[in-house]
This record gives structure tokens, sequence and C-alpha cells, in this order.
């Protein structure tokens, strides 16, 4: 079988104007041109890889402010987690906060995946994983 790689993440967001700064802002994507498709969106750059929003009125089927990290998710992966946790932390995300709070995210530094994870999610509660993984 021909060798696969990844090219993009899709990700449904009810409101773009929410969803497009959060990962813009708090990840630090980048973002690409996109053809003129009839449904709203944006792409935005992940080193070679990309994520998609995709406007959905209706938003995702997730309607649960928690996060339930053996939920669908999908995770980007940093050789520096203690930097992304030190950002994330500076942006006013924290594992103190109420799970409801749209700040609240899990770190796990140790567990047993055998690297440091980290969870949040995004204004339309998709959860988002960063990981220290080698």
């Amino acid at each position: 079988m021909p060798d696969l790689a990844l090219h993009h993440v899709s990700i449904i967001t009810s409101d773009l104007e929410l969803s497009l700064p959060f990962y813009r802002d708090v990840f630090g994507l980048t973002e690409l041109s996109r053809p003129d498709f009839p449904v709203g969106g944006a792409w935005l750059s992940c080193g070679r890889n990309q994520v998609h929003l995709v406007v959905h009125p209706g938003g995702s089927f997730r309607r649960n402010a928690a996060i339930a990290r053996n939920d669908w998710h999908f995770a980007f992966n940093t050789d520096d987690f203690e930097g992304v946790l030190e950002r994330l932390s500076a942006l006013g995300f924290s594992s103190d906060v109420p799970a409801g709070d749209p700040k609240h995210m899990l770190v796990f530094r140790t567990g047993l995946a055998g690297f440091p994870q980290l969870y949040l999610r995004d204004p339309d509660y998709n959860v988002v994983e960063i990981n220290g993984a080698a």
C-alpha cells in the first residue's frame, strides 16, 4: 500500500468569528487562502498539515462543556510541552477553573500514554489535545 500522511483535520464550527481567533491566536496557526466554497470556513496552516474550519450553523453534536478526553478529538504535537502549557496559562487556561469554564484544561504530565498530554476545548466543545509524544 502507498504511504499515507495526514493532510488536514476538518472541524465543525457554528461561529467562525469565535473559532477562527481561537485556533489562530491560541495555537498560533496561520490562515491560508481558501477556495470560495458555498459553505463558510477557513483553512489554517499547522506545520506541513492543515486545520479546516467548516461552518455548520447547528454546530457539532457536542452539548456538554466538560472535556471528555476519550471522546473524539485530535491532537497537536509539540517538542516544548512546558512552553505550550505556559502560553496557555498566560492566556487564562487552567486546570483550576470549573469543568464547564471555556478556559478549563486537563493536564497530565505523566500517564499511561507515556508522554505528557493536555486537553482543552474550542468554542464548539470540540476537544483538542496537545502532547509531547516523541
